[in-house]
This record gives structure tokens, sequence and C-alpha cells, in this order.
């Protein structure tokens, strides 16, 4: 008689083997992306993987099917909870913040931040993005470079916009401190993330100091920004996001006190600029490398009224544009992997998930799956037409995660992208330098060399 119970259940879940003392760890640390590519071409759409010396070992729930991770964002929400040891570790780093928040905490927030993320909100915005866009290609021509790592280029792009949009005026020195330190405490939280064990924090190890300096610095150029405004006063006619969200205010949910207000900087600083420069980056190195989507791009560009910057209000007339933008974003994902705790067993796409189970559902596979894309790994914009996205899974494609703690900056995001890629495409042919770049799954997305593309002036921006 086969048996029934839970645990036989569990033990169904299919899964490499791996090495007898070490399971699947030297995989995942050569290449994770590919070692979960692999996973679910062998195993299927839910698997098990181990990893790790025994006493030390972790297991991986990994959902790989659109359904499941629907399952997991959205339906089943409040059974899969930010609670795994990466997050702690992103919340010891930046605080408690819309990223990391839970229950109570997170939905004040949300409710708090939310009208400051509405569709029209965020389209007072283009003007810091067309800004930045424009002083980076003068930048670029005044130099007179031919060949730049857009990597490096988008990021600092990102980083610049966003900061221009939290802080106005004092855009220079708060993104300084952040390029300078955060990739510090992005390392930091990273090895800490995925080490089975962790000596404490408080420790004075050589790792722990440089990584509490990193942090000290980044809290201390938010904590200045914060104290000046408030002793200055901030007037009903200041319109950039830390004066917006130091008069957010309900009658229920109060208003956000001077530490709840640097979290959410410190979020919208870090995580907001570095999967925007993330979704540029490949976009631009998608579009160096296919001249024939480069060229279908620049004459919808090229059809707004000449010589005008473009708008929030051009963004519907930019379809293509906005295509490729998603193509490039199934294709590199910002965030490749999406983590959760189960509270209680359950059964996503018809496996039993244990309680206490850490659970991972990767965009990056899911983004590959070929029951969902045909030719999985060519670059094809034409896969976002209304219609072909209306015909897909909700979950096909969800680079801002999904459920209620879908990323509230999704509509800046693209916006942001759309617009900085348009400025781009109107002053410059782009031709792939580095056609293959090498990349790693940290907290985010990373491209871990260059991306060089060279720039050719077009006729018309001379």
């Amino acid at each position: 008689m086969r048996d029934k119970s839970p645990m036989a259940a569990i033990a169904e879940i299919p899964g490499p083997k791996g090495l007898p003392l070490l399971g699947s760890a030297l995989d995942l640390r050569r290449d994770s992306l590919d070692t979960l590519l692999r996973a679910r071409r062998e195993f299927g759409d839910v698997v098990r993987i181990s990893a790790g010396p025994p006493g030390l070992r972790s297991v991986m729930h990994c959902v790989f099917s659109a359904e499941g991770a629907q399952q997991v964002l959205a339906t089943q929400t409040a059974n899969f909870r930010k609670d795994n040891r990466l997050y702690e570790e992103i919340r010891l780093s930046i605080g408690n913040g819309l990223l990391t928040s839970q229950d109570a905490d997170y939905l004040r927030q949300r409710r708090l931040i939310q009208p400051l993320f509405t569709r029209r909100q965020v389209d007072g915005y283009a003007a810091a993005v067309t800004l930045e866009a424009g002083s980076m290609v003068g930048r670029w021509r005044t130099a007179g470079d031919t060949v730049v790592d857009v990597n490096r280029e988008m990021d600092r792009f990102a980083l610049r916009t966003v900061a221009r949009i939290l802080f106005g005026a004092d855009i220079e020195a708060a993104a300084d401190v952040v390029h300078d330190h955060f990739p510090v405490i992005n390392a930091y939280v990273l090895r800490r993330g995925l080490s089975p064990v962790n000596p404490p924090r408080s420790w004075p190890l050589p790792a722990n100091r440089r990584a509490e300096e990193a942090t000290r610095a980044v809290y201390a150029v938010c904590d200045r920004i914060i104290a000046e405004r408030r002793a200055a006063g901030t007037t009903a006619a200041a319109d950039d996001l830390l004066s917006l969200l130091s008069r957010a205010s309900s009658a229920e949910d109060g208003s956000l006190d001077a530490a709840e207000l640097r979290d959410q900087l410190l979020v919208f600083l870090i995580a907001g600029h570095e999967t925007t420069g993330t979704s540029m980056t490949f976009a631009l190195h998608l579009l160096s490398l296919h001249p024939e989507v480069q060229a279908r791009a620049q004459e919808e560009v090229d059809r707004l009224a000449a010589g005008r910057t473009p708008s929030a209000a051009d963004l519907d007339r930019l379809p293509y544009l906005t295509r490729v933008l998603k193509e490039a974003m199934r294709l590199y994902p910002a965030a490749p992997l999406i983590g959760r705790r189960s509270v209680e067993a359950a059964e996503v796409d018809g496996h039993l998930i244990p309680a206490g189970a850490d659970v991972l559902v990767p965009p990056w596979v899911i983004h590959r799956h070929p029951d969902l894309w045909e030719d999985p790994e060519r670059f094809a914009p034409e896969r976002f037409t209304p219609e072909r996205e209306a015909a897909r899974h909700h979950y096909a494609w969800f680079p801002f995660g999904g459920g209620p703690r879908a990323c509230i900056g999704q509509h800046f995001a693209m916006l942001e992208s759309v617009l900085a890629l348009a400025v781009l495409l109107r002053a410059y042919d782009l031709e792939a330098v580095d056609r293959d770049i090498s990349l790693m799954a940290g907290v985010t997305l990373q491209a871990t060399g260059t991306a060089r593309v060279r720039l050719r002036a077009r006729a018309q921006a001379r």
C-alpha cells in the first residue's frame, strides 16, 4: 500500500543528488542561473535542491511554472513570507522599508506611499529622467567618447535620476555616497544571505567593519538631508519625493518619522536605481547586437516631433521601444530570483511544500520556460504585442514580482527606461563591442564584466 502521508509527498519532489558531501553547492556557486535552468529541464516544474555539508545543508524548493509562481506570490501570499536569511540581512543593512517590511508595518507603509506612485504622479518625474539622459549624451560628446561601458553608464544614470527625484537639489552628495558605498553593502548582504553560518555582525572582523562603515556613510547622508529639510520646513510647493514622503499622512496611519523616512529613501535609492540600470544595460546591449531592431526603434523615436524632448505623454507613442524593453527584461530580469519561506505546508503546482521551507521562484527560469515561450533564448520584441501578451499566463513575465508585494515603482521604471532609451537612440547608433556579458545572480542580476558599445552620432543629432 502506498504511503499517503505528507512526508511521502514531500519525498516525491524530484531534484539533483549532487555530491555526497556538498550536494549541489559547487554547481550553484559556479553558475546558479544555469544550474536552475538544468534543474527544470531534468526534473520538471517543482524541484528540490540541497546544498552544503551535512548538518549545515540548506534545501531550496524551486518553483518553475507560471501557475506555481502565481500561487506563491499571489493566491497564497500570506503563507509565503519574506522570512528567509537573505531578506533578514537586507533588512539589517538598509532598514525596514517597503522592500523588507511585513504585516502591519508593510500595509501602513504601502498605504502612505502608494499615492506618490500613481501614474499621474509618476508622469511628473519625466522631466528629471530626460534631463539626466540629455546630460549623459552631452557628457559623452564632450569627452569625445566612441566606446562606452553601458553597464557602468546606466548604473550612474539611474542612480543620479532617482537621487534627483528623491532629493532635488541635493543630488550630488547622495548619488556619490551611494555609488561609493553600496557595492560594499551589496556584497556583504549577499555573502551572509547565502552562507549557512555567519559570525555575529558585532564581531570586529574586517568584513563586518567595512560593511558597518559603508552602511553608516549611506545612513548619514540620508539623515543629514532629512534633518536639513525638517529644519528648513517643507512647503506645499516642494515636489521632490522626499518632500512628498515627509507630508504623507492619514488619520489611520499617521506619518513617517525620520527613521522610517530614511528606510524608504534607502529602498528607493538602492533598489530603485540598480534594477533600472540593469534593465537599461541589457536593452542597449541587445539593441547593439540587433541592428534591424535598433533601426525600427529609432524610426519610431524619430516620428516624435523633431528636436522635442520626449515626455510622459509620448510613452504610448513608443510601443515598439516598450516591447524592446520588455523583451530585454524577459531575457535579463533585474530580479532573477525571488525567495520566500513557507509558514505552513501548502500545495504548489501539484506538489506539497513543507512548512518552514525556503522557496525560490526564479523569473530567470520561468521567462525561458519552453511551454510559455517559443524559442525562448531568441531576442524577439514582437512577443509583446497586446494580442500576444493577452494570450499568455499573467505570470509568464513578472520582472516586477507579483501579487500584493509587486514593486510599487514599476510604472516609474518603465517610464524612466523608455524615455531614456528614446533620448539615447535619437542621438546615437549603437554597435556591440562586447558580444557576451558575464553574469552573476546577486540580490539583483549583475554584469560582472564590461558591456561596451561603440557610439556613432546620428546625422540628425549632430
